[in-house]
């Protein structure tokens, strides 16, 4: 047979047209490279741990680990006891455990924030300032000479909100605190802000502007500190107007906004829900945080879950109640793409750590396998797309990051190393998603 034919290929619409169109859609190419930068490719933590700033001490970070080691050691001494209370299978269990141990002697808090809002209450000028500024030396201290065992990753303050009543003492702490690191050598890298009960996207606005004030004065970046905005009100979630007033909040904070954090007991409560009825997967809390992620989704702003206030003390039988509560509500918000959540209590933190390990452990091999067959363009029983291809690869950067997976392991099962999986999750580029490689 002779070659294949060559297909003639037609064109109609003259070059002006493609260049026209090209030039009516510039300004929605540089809004969607503006306000969709995509995820930042960062490690995130798994939870936010609030102490009060009075209780803040330089040991509180192992402090928590140790205590959190304790409670295993007296409630679940072993893997088949732990694996029983929370239902997980045994095989699994005996690894979810020692991985569980291990994190809570190499890096027991991943992310800490010293509060001076509701866990710190209303005190004396004086006493407030002082707190601050012992903070400020604690975290430079912990910065400078800590370990991962010693000194959260991520670490920062939750001021007073901007509301008129408080206004003023919130904004008096957090310059308290910036100069304390910035007179201690500058600020940390891990360094975050959180600001509560926003109403408003101009409150927002304001603490965009105090940042950017700061910033002036000591020359550093503009736009180098961030902040979370702390989702508490009904009226954060929707306007007046009926607008989704998160998603205001979002661009009111010109780029700063890293988080967004659902505050489960005070948006409850804004909404009338009964005390005994409030928890995060309540239906209101479930529209909050749909509402919360639709708004940063592409963003680069990312979503925390809220906390339980049910703690893991008393008895071995009330302890157990809690731990499974607690891994549920985990697992439940794992599963909604919300891969941050607060903890109260050091006793939360062995069924944080179990419930983020077994969520990654669970789905490892057939993660890491399907994203084999869609680099190697093998096929499979299912048909993957870059959307997907990215999704995957996400799972298991965060996996890999909190300590669930190994690099080793990871890369024998799906034949890549780190920097191929960062090629298939990397932000946004050109495009909604990453193109097929």
């Amino acid at each position: 047979m002779g070659q294949d034919r060559q297909e003639r290929v037609s064109t109609s619409l003259a070059d002006a047209v493609a260049e026209e169109i090209g030039a009516s859609l510039a300004p929605v190419d540089a809004a969607l490279e503006r306000l969709y930068p995509g995820d930042p490719g960062t490690r995130r933590p798994v939870h936010t741990v609030y102490v009060p700033g009075d209780e803040y001490t330089a040991d509180t970070v192992r402090a928590w680990g140790d205590q959190a080691l304790a409670a295993l050691d007296e409630h679940a001494p072993g893997a088949a006891s732990f694996g029983a209370v929370l239902g997980i299978d045994r095989a699994l269990a005996e690894d979810v455990y020692a991985r569980v141990r291990a994190k809570l002697q190499r890096e027991p808090i991943e992310d800490l924030r010293v509060d001076f809002e509701d866990g710190y209450g209303h005190r004396s000028d004086a006493e407030e300032d002082e707190t601050a500024a012992r903070a400020a030396r604690l975290v430079a201290e912990a910065t400078a000479h800590g370990t991962p065992a010693t000194a959260a990753p991520w670490t920062g303050i939750r001021m007073k909100c901007m509301e008129a009543a408080v206004r003023d003492r919130g904004i008096r702490t957090l310059d308290i605190f910036l100069t304390g690191l910035m007179r201690a050598g500058g600020l940390p890298g891990g360094l975050v802000l959180t600001l509560p009960k926003v109403t408003y996207a101009e409150q927002v606005a304001a603490m965009t502007r105090l940042l950017d004030a700061f910033e002036k004065t000591w020359g550093l970046a503009p736009g180098r500190i961030g902040f979370e905005i702390q989702i508490e009100t009904s009226q954060s979630i929707l306007a007046a107007d009926g607008t989704a007033t998160v998603a205001r909040m979002i661009q009111a904070a010109d780029g700063r906004a890293t988080g967004l954090h659902y505050g489960t007991f005070d948006y409850s409560a804004c909404l009338g829900v009964s005390a005994a009825c409030q928890s995060s997967d309540h239906p209101a809390a479930d529209h909050a945080k749909a509402v919360m992620q639709v708004a940063a989704a592409g963003t680069g702003v990312r979503v925390s879950d809220g906390s339980t206030n049910v703690l893991p003390v008393g008895t071995t039988e009330k302890v157990h109640d809690a731990w499974r509560l607690h891994y549920g509500l985990t697992r439940r918000a794992l599963a909604r793409a919300y891969y941050q959540g607060w903890d109260m209590h050091p006793g939360h933190l062995p069924t944080r750590y179990a419930a983020v390990f077994a969520f990654y452990r669970e789905g490892f091999a057939t993660a890491a396998a399907r994203l084999r067959r869609y680099a190697e363009r093998a096929g499979g029983d299912v048909m993957d797309e870059p959307a997907t291809a990215k999704a995957l690869a996400g799972y298991l950067l965060r996996g890999l990051d909190c300590g669930a997976l190994d690099e080793a392991e990871v890369t024998r099962e799906s034949g890549l190393d780190r920097a191929g999986l960062e090629s298939y999750a990397s932000p946004r580029r050109g495009g909604l998603t990453v193109s097929a490689q």
